[in-house]
């Protein structure tokens, strides 16, 4: 069994920061990529940004390019989302996940973190 434990959501202020982390614990395994989702009331489920194992490869939504960064400590099994420059438009639930398989940055994953809510304020 896997779990996920997302933290450091909260509100923040329009052109705040924000620092998410999300802590992978159960069997051991070791993720391929790790990844962000939010979800808005009434929108859909949408990825943020992933990283892939080695920290090589990173992907982003344009909407966050230039705000956000993502990282991870493989050693620690956490992922890290960096947000800068909060807007109101960021303000959603966000989820942490991982892949098993190695699925690309942008596919199929495995395990789900149960979200943070972040609300940012004008």
């Amino acid at each position: 069994q896997v779990q996920l434990v997302e933290s450091g959501g909260g509100l923040a202020q329009a052109g705040g920061s924000l620092r998410l982390s999300c802590a992978a614990s159960g069997r051991t395994f070791s993720p391929y990529a790790m990844g962000w989702f939010r979800q808005a009331p009434g929108k859909v489920r949408e990825i943020v940004a992933s990283i892939s194992r080695s920290s090589g490869s990173t992907y982003y939504t344009d909407s966050v390019k230039g705000r956000f960064t993502i990282s991870r400590d493989n050693a620690k099994n956490t992922v890290y989302l960096q947000m800068n420059s909060l807007k109101p438009e960021d303000t959603a639930i966000y989820y942490c996940a991982v892949q098993e398989t190695n699925y690309g940055l942008t596919g199929w994953y495995d395990h789900w973190g149960q979200g943070t809510q972040v609300t940012v304020s004008a």
